[in-house]
């Protein structure tokens, strides 16, 4: 029985894990309970060692100390129980400090830790509830094979073991009378190393345990209940795969099908020991069944995945045409630096393959040393951040003529790569990543006739959780629309859509933003609202402004024309000469975000006081448009044209007197700003007249209630840990979102119905020329039928506005109550990117704004 890391994470699931064992031993069988490191503990100890060479990590050190504590406090366990294990974690990061790198071996020990602790604290908690436990450790049990052509990295972080049944290992479990708790993920090589089975590697254990020990059965028991015909968490209407033969399975699972590990399936398979996928919050859910039983015969569509990550390797040469040994030739380089391939593309003059970065545990420089070696083959294209959008099923070729309509999907798309199985199990699309999540969503809602349910297909994801009252969040405080629900059915009466934006809680927002102690000052990204009563609420509050074009900036001197002009930061994009001339003569600060303008118009610039925009490299966000850093973004002058832009401020007498950087967008981790500091912090040397650092904006709001949002005592602690550093400058963030967005909704009435084969529309009075982001980001936003807020959700609709676009679409495939025309829909966090970024488009008016 192997149990996920969310699975461990919280004492209410012990509870349930202790039952289930319980009834494991009442049938007369020995359980082998393997789990895994609590949920977030091996991203924690891989960014540990992130930072372990340069940096202090006594806080990331005692987060991951405190969060098992926590949990052994809910266990009612003594902490001290884990000490010796977290005194051991501290001495080899206080090794990597020392030496200055990371070595695949110490690698593998601390990554070890987080199973170690967290099954030392599982066996605990089932001995105190009086289970006979016998605690072993994997390592002692599992060993790795030396694969010929293995790195050492892979040696270390992608070890893989022989799955031949040992009676050794049946004869001395079987002589416990009791369960036994071991680690997931861990093993040890033929010297006794620590060695991993790669991230996600706890199923590889469970299945190499079940296949050394015959078992009856592998049980598997995550967060979700079994494989859907996509990721039900994104796709509400996903239906849960009841029974797949082993083939099947594996091809979801290397599709990117997400709660199985790929390597988990052989070993059980050899043996043919069934495999069931389960739920632990919901042990009473039917799961899927993986066994040899044949499935259905007749062709059939199965499920939609997605798989990111991937680099695709492009080799041209009109030389390899019945060139004999090319591709061996090609091959046996890929396999002297440690790579597979998964895809491949043949043409007469180009072969085109991809490779997964992360499973080969490899990094950036070493496709770098493939491609060169490729390069005295043939010409190398390298293709980072693509993704694989794959349709599982059987007999896939003899429905390919019914999947139409999918090809259209992938009109305003690049394929760089499309490969149809030889097994006849899959066809696949490689595109660039920032497009598979939505290609996903539209596909399964175009094919969503092909996954009705029978046979092997059973309840949707939305049936699962059942019939639940939309006005119920169980993990965020009421929203206030519901509070105003009267007042706003009231307003939604006398017109046919509107913005109501609600001044108590964009007040709220501004309040936890000037609580933060670390910070100096705030400037308020108007270009997310820029209402004239919102500016003013804003002002109120002690808050600046950040303006990116010069119609801002009047927009605030108009609405508030007694302010302070050193409280406008105006921030152009590619803005012309003469808006740099105004804002000058306004006497705002600005900033500069290209050489551009100091290269071709110094003499504007001569004796100012200026801030620069640096691009630190990473962009962070949602959405592939709203991350503001990186080669890929226009914005900001990128670290490589310093030495550059100092020439250039000497040369035209310019004094850079703020530095400035914006990652992203709807960024929910406080660790963002404190990184973005320290890189503004280490520059200050270049520019010595420096007194304030702008830290960016970007920060994030919870998309959904289930969401936890941004700890702002972290975002404190960690801009904090900037301020520190940083001397006598000021510290300054420059959010927008974050203090609008959750204080608007768009309330609009439902105009018709329409049912359209498993289709359900529901359609409103406005769309995409009022609310853009759905359409242009495939952004979520939470919907309720106002009108009967507290009716059961029991249908899955489609919101759709009146607008002549496909694309036109307010929400898919969303959980809602029995709709009529005339109800009153309310569209939730629009408060901000909402009607500054409306239109006209189809001449018709868009919703206008109302403040509460």
């Amino acid at each position: 029985m192997k149990f996920g890391g969310r699975s461990v994470a919280t004492a209410q699931n012990w509870t349930t894990i202790a039952q289930l064992l319980r009834q494991r031993l009442d049938e007369g069988l020995t359980p082998v309970l393997v789990h895994s490191a609590l949920a977030g503990i091996s991203d924690a100890l891989e960014n540990l060692l992130l930072r372990a060479t340069a940096a202090d990590t006594a806080a990331e050190l005692d987060a991951i100390q405190q969060r098992h504590e926590q949990l052994a406090t809910e266990l009612q366990i003594d902490p001290q129980l884990l000490e010796s294990e977290f005194q051991k974690l501290g001495q080899l990061i206080d090794g990597v400090r020392l030496v200055g790198e990371v070595s695949p071996r110490v690698h593998a020990r601390v990554m070890a830790t987080g199973e170690l602790v967290a099954t030392t604290l599982g066996a605990a908690y089932l001995q105190q509830q009086g289970l006979p436990v016998h605690w072993r450790d994997a390592r002692e049990l599992l060993q790795s094979e030396t694969q010929r052509d293995q790195t050492e990295r892979s040696r270390f972080l992608a070890a893989t073991c022989d799955s031949l049944p040992s009676k050794d290992l049946q004869a001395e479990l079987s002589n416990i009378d009791g369960l036994v708790v071991t680690q997931g993920f861990i093993a040890a090589s033929i010297g006794s190393d620590t060695v991993l089975l790669g991230r996600g590697g706890s199923d590889t254990s469970g299945a190499y345990f079940a296949a050394k020990l015959q078992a009856r059965r592998l049980e598997i028991w995550t967060d979700v209940p079994g494989f859907f015909s996509s990721d039900p968490k994104a796709i509400p209407s996903a239906r849960l795969l009841r029974r797949l033969h082993y083939r099947e399975a594996q091809e979801i699972a290397s599709a990117g099908g997400g709660i199985l590990h790929p390597r988990s399936i052989s070993p059980v398979r050899k043996l043919g020991i069934p495999l069931f996928l389960k739920c632990t919050s919901h042990p009473d859910w039917e799961g899927t069944v993986i066994s040899s039983a044949a499935g259905e015969d007749t062709p059939q569509l199965i499920a939609i995945t997605q798989r990111s990550g991937l680099t695709l390797i492009a080799m041209e040469s009109m030389e390899m045409w019945h060139q004999v040994g090319f591709l061996a030739d090609a091959f046996q380089i890929f396999r002297s630096h440690g790579f597979s391939v998964d895809l491949i593309s043949t043409s007469q003059s180009n072969v085109t393959v991809s490779i997964d970065v992360g499973a080969n545990v490899a990094d950036q420089s070493a496709v770098t040393a493939l491609a060169t070696d490729l390069s005295h083959l043939c010409r190398v294209s390298v293709i980072e951040d693509c993704a694989a959008v794959t349709l599982v099923g059987h007999r896939i070729r003899a429905i390919l003529h019914e999947l139409s309509s999918v090809m259209e999907v992938f009109e305003e798309h690049k394929v760089h790569l499309v490969t149809q199985a030889a097994n006849d199990l899959n066809f696949t699309f490689v595109v660039d990543s920032e497009h598979a999540h939505r290609l996903v969503q539209r596909l399964h809602a175009l094919l969503v006739n092909k996954f009705q349910e029978g046979g092997v297909f059973g309840p949707t994801w939305a049936q699962l959780l059942g019939p639940t009252p939309v006005s119920t969040p169980v993990s965020l405080p009421t929203p206030w629309w519901e509070s105003k629900r009267d007042e706003l059915l009231a307003i939604a009466a006398e017109r046919t859509a509107a913005y109501v934006y609600d001044r108590d809680t964009i007040r709220a927002a501004l309040t936890a933003l000037t609580s933060l102690k670390s910070v100096d000052a705030i400037y308020y990204a108007m270009k997310a609202n820029s209402h004239p009563d919102v500016l003013r609420i804003v002002d109120e509050q002690g808050v600046n402004f950040e303006c990116v074009s010069p119609g801002e900036i009047q927009r605030v001197l108009q609405s508030l024309p007694d302010i302070q002009r050193e409280r406008i930061l105006f921030t152009p994009n590619f803005a012309a000469k003469q808006e740099y001339e105004w804002a000058l003569g306004q006497g705002v600060w600005v900033t500069l975000d290209n050489l551009h303008p100091l290269k071709h118009w110094p003499e504007l610039f001569k004796g100012r006081e200026l801030f620069v925009r640096i691009d630190t490299g990473q962009g962070r966000g949602h959405h592939e448009h709203v991350r503001t850093a990186g080669v890929h973004s226009k914005f900001g002058i990128p670290l490589f044209e310093l030495d550059e832009l100092s020439d250039l401020i000497k040369t035209a007498g310019v004094q850079v007197i703020g530095l400035h950087a914006h990652t992203g967008s709807g960024i929910l981790a406080a660790e963002n700003w404190q990184q973005t500091g320290e890189q503004l912090n280490a520059l200050r040397t270049r520019f010595p007249a420096v007194r304030y650092m702008d830290l960016g904006g970007g920060i994030g709001i919870p998309d959904r209630r289930e969401e936890k949002p941004l700890d702002m005592a972290s975002l404190d602690e960690a801009v904090s840990a900037v301020k520190a550093s940083a001397d006598s400058i000021e510290l300054w963030l420059e959010p927008g979102r974050f203090i609008v967005a959750q204080a608007g909704v768009l309330i609009t009435r439902v105009t018709q119905l329409k049912g359209k084969g498993g289709m359900q529309y529901v359609g409103v009075n406005t769309g995409m020329n009022t609310l853009l982001r759905p359409a242009l980001y495939g952004a979520y936003h939470e919907i309720v039928n106002l009108s009967r807020l507290h009716d059961a959700a029991t249908e899955v609709v489609t919101i759709v506005g009146p607008i002549c676009e496909t694309g036109d679409r307010l929400g898919s495939e969303r959980l809602m109550p029995v709709t009529e025309e005339g109800d009153v829909l309310l569209i939730a966090n629009t408060g901000a990117y909402g009607y500054v970024m409306s239109s006209h488009y189809n001449l018709r008016d868009p919703a206008e704004e109302i403040l509460i």
